[in-house]
């Protein structure tokens, strides 16, 4: 006589999370214990966890030929989540365990240590999210249900043993379903009341906050690049929900789970000019994201633009783009998102000091020319502002003014004052708008049209440049409250540019 088996679990593969069906049959014949459907290392051991859990459990393992089946056969499964529903799997096949719950609405995930004990999953969000799409309920690790019950709506059963899973399932207990209160009050320590002076630098980053602009900040050692920039998050839009839940999806999958505190803040990521291509886009055998992809809807701070491999620059070309990286690799291609906002910060020359005045340069022109030659055109084609950033006067670093500085607060109410203009206009920010939305939502008069002719020669500017000016102008026109982008509005963007190919 022979018993069969189905428990639903899922995969993970990037940010999706197919359905897998665990199948496990049991039958006479020599004992034996085999996992097939293309299992890695981890999935590989789970019939010696499985065994010792089953056994330290008070249960008996079945001394027969036991065959689990992981359904797809083609999609490769990797990690310990597969553990609870084999061992669930062989209990039922086995007749010791008779659920009275209907096992078709549950999806079970959890690796089992050798007493039984369930242990967290990473990557456990996305599954969470496409079960509940399903209308199924999870039964989880306690240890991953503050994770889980970032949605909503999901029916979420935290476990914390083998023989806890098995008494809900039986009806003999109860798990209470896993809640949390999410706040919606967002608290940055840096703010920008803490920077003197820089007003113009403060006065772009308001610029590139408010339409999701990226930036190149230039100036010597000192002069408050790093400090600016992060503060950046502190005036940007709040994130909706479901952006905050993308977030904690990528984080979930590179096992950085957020905590409650941070899940509704900007993420500021600053990687250092050392790190690889892969470090920075991601991959691995098992892709996990990158910096680009952790910076999702929020900051990637590159410091020492230039001290960056000009290679590993060039990947960031196709996410400035299309605000995802597509990670191609022998076994799967997988696609992350990658929408975020760059800011760039580097010297004006090697030693930093080049129109500094406080200090005397001893860089020869061909030396500045290399270095700016580190960063190609093509991606500083893709940056729309460039700034000097120049040192800050001794009078005001040493000033004890009690004049008020203004706080991140009160740029960020402008700063969403603008956004939602842009929202309300086109249901998106300036920076994800089309070159036929642009010119639509910025129409050009013959003045207008003259000025921006004469600048495109004069700078050699291409077609994305162009654009580029006109997105930076709606959004200064859109944080003065201006219906139409007037010339003032473009003079200032394309002073922004001008930088950029002088």
């Amino acid at each position: 006589m022979s018993q069969l088996s189905k428990i639903f679990t899922r995969a993970s593969t990037g940010m999706d999370a197919p359905l897998v069906t665990i199948e496990v049959h049991i039958s006479g014949g020599l004992p034996s214990f085999a996992i097939v459907g293309l299992p890695e290392g981890a999935v590989k051991e789970s019939k010696d966890r499985v065994r010792s859990a089953l056994m330290n459990s008070q249960f008996k393992f079945p001394n027969r030929r036991i065959t689990v089946s992981l359904a797809p056969a083609n999609l490769p499964k990797s990690g310990g989540r597969y553990d609870l529903p084999i061992a669930l799997g062989v209990l039922i096949a086995s007749g010791q365990l008779k659920p009275k719950l209907d096992m078709t609405k549950f999806e079970f995930f959890g690796e089992l240590g050798l007493d039984g004990l369930l242990r967290s999953t990473e990557g456990l969000l996305p599954a969470v999210v496409e079960a509940t799409n399903n209308q199924h309920a999870l039964v989880i690790p306690k240890d991953n249900q503050h994770q889980g019950a970032l949605v909503e709506t999901a029916s979420i059963y935290p476990c914390g043993h083998l023989l806890e899973v098995c008494g809900f399932l039986q009806g003999v207990s109860t798990v209470e379903k896993s809640q949390i209160d999410i706040q919606s009050s967002v608290i940055y320590d840096k703010d920008f009341s803490q920077v003197k002076g820089q007003y113009h630098a403060k006065r772009a980053l308001e610029i590139a906050a408010a339409g999701g602009h990226n930036i190149l900040l230039i100036g010597p050692p000192g002069s408050g690049k790093t400090m600016l920039s992060e503060r950046l998050p502190s005036i940007m839009p709040p994130l909706t929900t479901d952006k905050a839940l993308e977030r904690a999806s990528i984080y979930s999958v590179a096992n950085k789970p957020l905590s409650l505190d941070d899940l509704q803040t900007r993420p500021f990521r600053s990687p250092h000019h050392s790190s690889s291509a892969v470090a920075l886009v991601g991959g691995g055998a098992n892709p996990k994201p990158g910096e680009i992809s952790l910076a999702h809807e929020g900051v990637l701070f590159l410091d020492e633009l230039p001290e960056f491999p000009r290679h590993v620059l060039e990947v960031l070309r196709q996410p400035l783009e299309n605000g995802e990286v597509h990670l191609s690799r022998a076994a799967q291609q997988t696609t992350f998102p990658a929408n975020f906002q760059l800011i760039g910060a580097m010297n004006p020359c090697p030693c930093g000091h080049f129109g500094d005045g406080t200090a005397k340069c001893h860089c020869t022109e061909d030396q500045i020319d290399k270095y700016h030659s580190k960063i190609s055109g093509p991606l500083l084609d893709r940056i729309d502002m460039v700034l000097d950033v120049p040192p800050l006067p001794k009078a005001v670093l040493l000033s004890q003014s009690k004049e008020q500085i203004e706080s991140s607060e009160t740029i960020r109410a402008r700063v969403l004052s603008a956004y939602n203009r842009q929202l309300d206009r086109q249901g998106k920010s300036n920076d994800q708008l089309q070159p036929d939305e642009i010119e639509k939502t910025v129409p050009l008069d013959k003045e207008n049209t003259q000025l921006l002719e004469e600048v495109i020669d004069k700078f050699q500017l291409s077609a994305r440049a162009y654009h580029r000016i006109l997105k930076v102008a709606r959004t200064i026109a859109d944080i003065g409250n201006s219906e139409t982008v007037d010339k003032q509005h473009l003079i200032e963007a394309i002073g922004y540019r001008r930088n950029n190919n002088a």
